[in-house]
């Protein structure tokens, strides 16, 4: 055989080789999972933007996973998504039968000093995010206040769940970042506690409802005008809301870089995980399956129908996030984690 025979015969081997181990990876894969039932862990309350996002992905996410296990949810509201992430982390199987549809902050809480996150949020094994999250403050249409100029003027009262929960969180940054003059009554039931609170007339409003959210649950709200958004908490602005402003265009110098270490987190918005162990086989293919989940028409199909936003992110991309945000300078990180955890707050 020539040298030239001789090296095409090499290169085939080689491919065939490949293709044998991936094949057999998916194979493993399959086999593994055929038969078997996922646990998926949703950090919020049944009935909430995050449950309502999960339970529609958990319907189409086992089919598209090899071996097409059995997707079964498991609501772990306690602590604003930490005790979801905590398990996962620290008691989920590492064997890729337990993930976890986490709140959208809870990866950065370890870089902002949260002593209750005992995970590293960069070595979970991130399988993508099926959108942004993009909150709002949010104020009943009978308020006098109708913009955030007139918040910087009159308080007004809005609904908050936990200490960590961005219904708390959000207004604290206003406050600090923006100077409005918001008082938080908190302890309301999150994801559907504070809207009803709203409604109700207890309060308000509630700054820190994800716009999705609102969309998909309380889609009345828009249709009927029952609510004003004062100002939206995003990176970009919704194209939604082309005439709200977003709380990055009222900050400069050290307030926007604080500002934009803490939007990082709703980047994320609703991401999926599986633990930290899981074999490199089945975390890729249930990164292969979160992706065809996401380009499935009938998933679509039925977010469609629930009005649910679709703004897919790679468990790469999520990775990369993290990155830079645990890269970022001391002192911004420690401002950004004074207003999201200041001294005495429930951590």
């Amino acid at each position: 055989m020539n040298k030239r025979g001789y090296g095409f015969a090499t290169a085939l081997v080689t491919m065939l080789a490949l293709g044998g181990a991936h094949e057999a990876r998916a194979q493993s894969a399959e086999n593994f999972y055929r038969g078997k039932q996922v646990t998926l862990l949703v950090g919020s309350g049944a009935g909430g933007g995050y449950d309502v996002y999960a339970r529609t992905f958990g319907r189409h996410f086992g089919k598209h996973i090899p071996g097409q296990p059995a997707i079964v949810v498991k609501n772990m509201p306690a602590a604003g998504g930490m005790a979801a992430a905590n398990t996962l982390y620290n008691q989920g199987d590492k064997e890729g039968l337990t993930l976890a549809a986490h709140t959208n902050g809870i990866a950065m809480d370890p870089l902002f000093g949260n002593t209750a996150a005992k995970f590293d949020g960069r070595k979970f094994n991130w399988l993508g995010s099926i959108g942004k999250l993009q909150n709002v403050c949010a104020i009943w249409h009978e308020h006098p206040i109708k913009t955030i100029e007139q918040a910087r003027q009159q308080e007004f009262t809005a609904a908050g769940a936990g200490a960590t929960s961005n219904t708390v969180i959000v207004p604290r940054i206003l406050n600090a970042l923006l100077g409005t003059k918001i008082k938080v009554i908190a302890g309301y039931e999150p994801g559907q506690g504070d809207a009803i609170a709203m409604e109700s007339r207890e309060v308000d409003g509630v700054c820190g409802l994800a716009w999705s959210t609102i969309k998909a649950s309380r889609a009345h709200w828009i249709k009927e005008k029952k609510i004003n958004i004062l100002v939206q908490m995003a990176m970009e602005k919704l194209p939604d809301l082309p005439d709200t402003p977003g709380a990055l265009e009222l900050v400069s110098g050290e307030n926007r870089q604080i500002l934009e270490l803490i939007l990082i987190r709703q980047e994320m918005g609703r991401p999926f995980a599986a633990p930290p162990g899981v074999p490199a086989d089945r975390v890729a293919a249930l990164r292969n399956a979160f992706d065809a989940t996401l380009k499935d028409e009938a998933f679509l199909e039925e977010a469609r129908m629930a009005q649910l936003e679709i703004e897919p992110l790679t468990g790469q991309r999520i990775d990369e996030l993290l990155a830079g945000a645990y890269a970022a300078p001391r002192a911004i990180v420690d401002k950004a984690a004074s207003l999201l955890n200041p001294p005495g707050s429930d951590k």
